[in-house]
């Protein structure tokens, strides 16, 4: 539901305002007495949480209470997940202090799959579960060894580029965004040779994108190997998707194509209403985003064309302790905030794209426009882009050796000047003191 990096911003659920809305979908059971906490038998189930959701915001929690009076739902979110999931750990490792729901990370749970599995409830046997209305990838992302299933999957971040069409026009490349697909189909070296082109041309003071994180973060995300093997081994040194990722990330920031900044920085919320760049990697969280960012003074001047290749950048699981007091109940809410008719209210009011594709099928999300952007059919373009991203195979340590590459090794090099060399090795050395 977020990036690869350990935080989820606060306002990249900003709602798409489509116009559409949702019947009242899957009903939950009902609940029973057995378990609660509190007078009259109501039971008060709390769901942890990092960052904003969207749940409470687009009104799942208060229609999950009318349809189930003796519940009440009390979210407690911690604002990034580099502070919330050490305390999960913690109280993991307690058996205590947990809540009845815990949300995890893409980038957290094949490490608790892979070791503390035996503490969450399989959620594969839940009532109302149907293995079937999840993208295959996505349901063995948080699959143990030995087939449990400790989490049902929330969102997902398919991969698309956001653009400016204005700043394409000036520089001499084209607007149309079937046009702009085809400059780099295919090949994320095929974007880089479309920001050589919008350079030559570029308008005073823009850069084709943002920041080069976020090219590596879209690229490295197009392969199924990233930063372990199939047999659990890390290899980002010899794996070919990191090094092809840092290559093409590197000629970037030497053509002088990158803006230099960091994303959720608030030089990088500026530059947005500056209208400083002109492209950048997007999932589709971060259309709600952009439109903040950038303002009304920007409306229609942005749009949105396929990735090179499909990606997916962030995602996160809703998952039940077995130490939590209301197991019962929470299974029940757990399944039904992911079922797809849910997903797609929460794409519909917060813009967090479905992980179900069940969901797809549904009017909201395949007829979905953003007017923001030039009425882009969004439905479409991420529907497409989800089908098509390979099956990643997830390690412990994924989320501390991607934060280490761009966070230290590749702003090194695009913003102290270090040469990519000097920003790989500083990279290694911290990745290797912190997984070891």
């Amino acid at each position: 539901m977020h990036s690869r990096k350990t935080r989820r911003p606060v306002s990249r659920l900003t709602a798409l305002g489509l116009a559409a809305t949702l019947g009242a979908g899957l009903l939950a059971g009902c609940s029973s007495d057995e378990g609660g906490t509190g007078d009259g038998g109501k039971i008060e189930l709390s769901v942890g949480v990092f960052g904003v959701f969207g749940y409470k915001q687009a009104g799942l929690y208060d229609e999950y209470e009318k349809l189930n009076p003796n519940v009440t739902i009390k979210e407690n979110s911690t604002e990034r997940n580099e502070d919330y999931y050490p305390a999960l750990l913690n109280h993991l490792t307690a058996g205590s202090g947990l809540q009845d729901i815990q949300a995890v990370e893409v980038g957290n749970v094949n490490e608790l799959a892979t070791i503390q599995g035996d503490k969450f409830v399989d959620m594969a046997n839940a009532p109302g579960v149907d293995k079937s209305d999840w993208l295959d990838w996505k349901w063995n992302q948080a699959k143990t060894e030995d087939g449990k299933v400790i989490g049902l999957g929330t969102d997902i971040g398919p991969m698309a580029i956001c653009y400016r069409k204005d700043l394409f026009e000036k520089a001499g490349l084209p607007s149309e965004r079937d046009k702009v697909a085809e400059l780099w189909a295919g090949d994320w070296a095929e974007y880089v040779e479309a920001g050589e082109e919008y350079t030559k041309n570029a308008p005073e003071g823009t850069s084709f994108m943002d920041g080069a994180s976020s090219l590596f973060n879209g690229a490295i995300s197009s392969y199924a190997q990233q930063y372990y093997n199939e047999d659990g081994e890390v290899v980002y040194k010899e794996s070919p998707a990191v090094r092809e990722s840092w290559d093409v990330t590197m000629d970037a920031i030497e053509g002088g194509m990158t803006a230099k900044l960091k994303q959720f920085d608030k030089e990088w919320d500026q530059a947005f209403a500056n209208g400083d760049f002109a492209s950048v990697v997007c999932p589709p969280w971060m259309l709600g985003y952009i439109k903040e960012k950038a303002g009304p003074q920007n409306a229609d001047t942005w749009d949105v064309a396929a990735a090179p290749k499909p990606g997916n950048w962030g995602g996160s699981f809703l998952t039940v302790p077995e130490a939590g007091k209301n197991k019962e109940e929470a299974i029940k809410l757990a399944a039904w905030l992911t079922a797809p008719q849910q997903q797609a209210k929460l794409f519909q009011k917060q813009a967090s794209f479905p992980s179900s594709k069940t969901a797809f099928e549904l009017p909201e999300v395949k007829e979905a426009e953003h007017d923001y952007f030039g009425n882009a059919p969004i439905g479409q373009i991420f529907s497409e882009a989800a089908e098509g991203i390979p099956t990643q195979i997830l390690g412990p340590k994924d989320q501390i050796i991607d934060q280490n590459l761009t966070d230290v090794g590749i702003l090194q090099v695009e913003q102290q000047g270090k040469s990519p060399e000097e920003g790989w090795n500083a990279a290694v050395e911290a990745i290797d003191n912190a997984i070891e």
